[in-house]
């Protein structure tokens, strides 16, 4: 079992990667790790590039801040994400341009909003559901994560961005990128005939790899 000290470390370094790669900015973004007795999650108003790990928040198993610095004030999508996916131990969300980008997008499709371009994206991502919209902290974008987060360990927020979890830090974020990814591919084949993968080529890849 990685050690508290370890996980804060590894929270920070791997947040300066994500906004160091432009996959976050300013003070958008935010990261949690799940620990036995609670959680340890990114502070409200921090950048991802300068994180302090001794002033990440750390909140116990009601979500009670203990110590460190306020929360997230979207800590409720991970909070939400973590009560579907009950193996989950990490939870992302990112406000990435190119997800963000497909968020914006009416594509008509709500079970999910990227096609299977990729073996990746099945075997990381598998389906990825649209949160319709509403305000950040309306209790309603609560309850409408928390209803698809026991099928889906990713979902995309519309005019938002992505929360996706994992069942590790790592996994988490790659998944994210590879989400992020897919997206940049699906925006420059607009207007392009397409050769998404086929229903039994996807089921093949479920059925030997997992993913939703």
């Amino acid at each position: 079992m990685t050690s508290e000290n370890k996980l804060r470390e590894q929270i920070c370094r791997l947040s300066a990667s994500l906004f160091e790669r432009g996959l976050t900015f300013g003070a958008s973004g935010n990261i949690s790790v799940r620990l036995d007795d609670g959680w340890l999650m990114t502070p409200t108003g921090s950048s991802m590039g300068n994180l302090d790990p001794a002033r990440l928040s750390r909140l116990d198993q009601d979500g009670n801040l203990i110590s460190g610095d306020k929360p997230t004030k979207e800590a409720f999508l991970h909070q939400c994400m973590y009560d579907g996916q009950k193996t989950a131990r990490a939870v992302v969300h990112l406000h990435s341009s190119y997800s963000a980008a497909v968020s914006c997008m009416d594509c008509g499709c709500t079970h999910s909003v990227l096609p299977p371009l990729t073996p990746y994206f099945v075997m990381r991502i598998g389906s990825l559901p649209l949160v319709p919209y509403y305000p950040p902290g309306d209790i309603n974008l609560a309850k409408a994560v928390k209803e698809l987060a026991g099928d889906h360990h990713a979902v995309l927020l519309a005019n938002h961005g992505p929360v996706v979890a994992g069942d590790s830090l790592e996994n988490a974020i790659y998944a994210t990128e590879e989400l992020e990814e897919t997206a940049k591919l699906f925006l420059l084949l607009q207007g392009q005939k397409t050769r998404p993968l086929n229903d039994e080529q996807v089921a093949h890849l479920k059925q030997k790899f997992g993913g939703k």
